[in-house]
């Protein structure tokens, strides 16, 4: 028999405004489940989360926790105020019986040594002073909404592992698929007001939500049929007994009202870059770029770096690394203390501020698209009216005087893509643009930039959307080193490990990539005689070599062609073929090198003796 569940939600509603945010949604989670809640921008995730941790009220339905149920809920824009200390901060979270080792144990491996004043700290360290708070009391349910904003990539993974580490129950929303791939076990999804479950991980819930869609349009086609029917023996029915006319009549009414409302059409985001013309070939060039704030912390050192038209540069590195500092140097807003940067001609910037810093939140949505101008956007060479390119973001007329202040995260970032791509370039500077946004909004990015015929320079620590869209990454190192690999994240992640191994030379690579073999003492077992090498083996011997390169000259060849970052978009199949031949090469010059280590210690054996 199941355990019964920490937290049980029934038929949850609520009104805000006009139509029903949430009309009868609600979930069940049990002892160390893990569900991650997803749906679109605005449609009540972040709400439905907090009526679950207590922070609002329903306007109806049921909120069901067991009794001495431990619950931490991690908001999005966590508030601070009012505590000395970072350590404080996380103590207030804590009951009377949690150990308090904890507090400062999580503080210090999240990079905080708890004398901060909360008031100063940026947005990811607020981020992670709130996640210490959150995992400190180890809880028995963990509400997390959006954990991985503002984080840089090292806290993402370590974020990742310590969530794998706990046996604590988990709500997840967020918008990154790598995370929800690894720890989701159910999903739920939130769509127009109500909730449906898939039990099994995130990874299989894009086909599941397909089919859900699928089935729900031949419902809507079934149901036009029966209207149809029904408004037919309306026009030309045989009039019989008045009680069942007016049934019938009454019928025909709720048919028409299940139409209206209960499969509501779910519009869709048309998102396009307004593209100027074309920049030199050369967008941007450093050569031995060095800059340093102090002296003894370079941020950059010995840069030489080549940006070309239609490069998707992915730059990666923990906070503090000096992405920001970099970007600003490649688009000519900083000069290096040392070296030389050259900036491509004809080159039309928009930029993409991750703080968001542009957005007024007194400001109303259509002000903001328009700068209060009328009622017109300038929309590259023409005008839009206001509420048309609204609608092309998702946002209803009624939301034009909405303030910016009051819009849920990911529909300001809505808002800043509006702003950004109204304005035509060829270099899209992107700073973060996957914080608070969709999945759904994330796959039109992705689509509108391999589409694009521009430069991008992307900074992102959401490790799917950087292997979908980067055809290189430039990493930081350390020390102000920055080293460019080609391909996505993934592809990084391979060439870092092998690094060290491919600057060695081909025999002592083979013998560290080769399995270790167990150390038998001559007391342990007597020496069997080595057995002689066949034609076979001679003969394999010196062809292996020659089949190594020809496997290493392949690799390079689908490294190269994995590169573009626009295949994916272009062609899903010829990706796919080209990552499974990339698979089937590495694997088999493994097997080919493995095979060479062994003759080649055969034969070495046989001529000492």
């Amino acid at each position: 028999m199941a355990p019964p569940p920490l937290l049980l939600l029934q038929d949850i509603t609520l009104t805000l405004g006009g139509a029903p945010l949430l009309d009868g949604a609600g979930f069940g989670i049990g002892p160390g489940e893990r569900v991650c809640l997803v749906g679109r921008n605005g449609c009540g995730k972040s709400t439905l989360l907090r009526i679950a941790a207590g922070e609002i009220q329903a306007d109806s339905g049921t909120v069901f926790l067991q009794p001495g149920t431990t619950v931490r809920y991690l908001p999005q824009e966590p508030d601070l105020s009012g505590f000395a200390t970072t350590l404080d901060y996380v103590r207030a979270g804590m009951g009377p019986n949690d150990p308090e080792y904890r507090a400062e144990l999580l503080l210090t491996e999240l990079g905080l040594n708890g004398t901060e004043d909360p008031a100063t700290l940026s947005g990811g360290e607020a981020r992670r002073c709130a996640l210490a708070r959150a995992l400190a009391p180890e809880p028995d349910l963990l509400l997390l909404d959006e954990p991985t904003n503002h984080l840089d990539m090292p806290t993402i993974e370590w974020l990742e592992r310590e969530l794998l580490s706990l046996s604590s129950a988990m709500v997840i929303i967020s918008h990154d698929r790598r995370l929800l791939e690894t720890l989701s076990r159910s999903v739920v999804w939130l769509d127009r007001g109500v909730t449906r479950r898939l039990d099994q991980g995130f990874a299989r819930f894009e086909t599941w939500r397909e089919e859900v869609l699928e089935q729900e349009e031949r419902d809507s086609h079934k149901l036009d049929r029966q209207i149809a029917r029904e408004e037919d023996w309306m026009r030309y029915g045989v009039t019989a007994r008045r009680k069942r006319n007016v049934r019938r009549v009454a019928e025909l009414a709720e048919l028409r009202n299940q139409r209206r409302t209960a499969i509501r059409p779910q519009g869709g985001l048309k998102m396009e870059a307004r593209e100027s013309d074309l920049s030199g070939k050369l967008v941007a060039v450093a050569e031995d770029v060095c800059r340093a704030y102090d002296p003894a912390h370079p941020v950059v050192s010995h840069l030489d770096l080549r940006v070309l038209r239609k490069d998707r540069l992915g730059i990666v590195g923990a906070n503090g690394a000096g992405k920001s500092t970099l970007l600003r140097l490649l688009t000519g807003q900083d000069q290096p203390d040392s070296g030389t940067i050259t900036i491509g001609s004809a080159l039309s910037v928009v930029t993409l501020d991750q703080q968001r810093r542009t957005l007024d939140p007194k400001a109303t949505l259509a002000d903001t698209l328009t700068g209060g101008g009328g009622d017109m956007v300038q929309v590259g060479d023409e005008k839009r009216h206001v509420i048309g390119y609204m609608k092309d973001f998702l946002f209803r007329p009624e939301q034009a005087r909405t303030p910016v202040g009051v819009l849920s995260g990911g529909e300001r970032g809505r808002l800043m893509l509006a702003c950004a791509l109204a304005r035509p370039s060829n270099l899209l500077v992107l700073d973060e643009p996957t914080n608070d946004l969709d999945l759904e909004t994330l796959d039109l990015l992705q689509e509108m930039l391999a589409a694009y015929s521009g430069t991008v320079l992307l900074v992102s620590h959401d490790r799917d959307f950087l292997d979908r869209v980067a055809s290189s990454i430039l990493m930081a190192e350390g020390g102000g080193k920055w080293v460019e690999y080609a391909g996505g994240y993934s592809d990084m992640l391979a060439q870092r490990q092998d690094a060290t191994l491919a600057a060695r030379p081909r025999a002592e690579r083979v013998e560290a990539a080769a399995p270790a073999k167990t150390d038998v003492t001559p007391s342990a077992s007597p020496r069997q005689p080595a057995r002689k090498m066949t034609y076979k083996d001679r003969h394999a011997l010196e062809q292996l070599p020659g089949q190594m390169a020809a496997l290493e000259a392949d690799i390079e060849r689908l490294r190269a062609i994995l590169s573009d970052g626009g295949l994916y978009a272009r062609d899903p199949a010829a990706f796919t073929a080209a990552t499974a031949a990339l698979e089937k090469a590495q694997a088999g010059l493994t097997a080919a090198e493995e095979r060479w280590l062994e003759l080649e210690m055969l034969r070495e054996t046989l001529q000492s003796s």
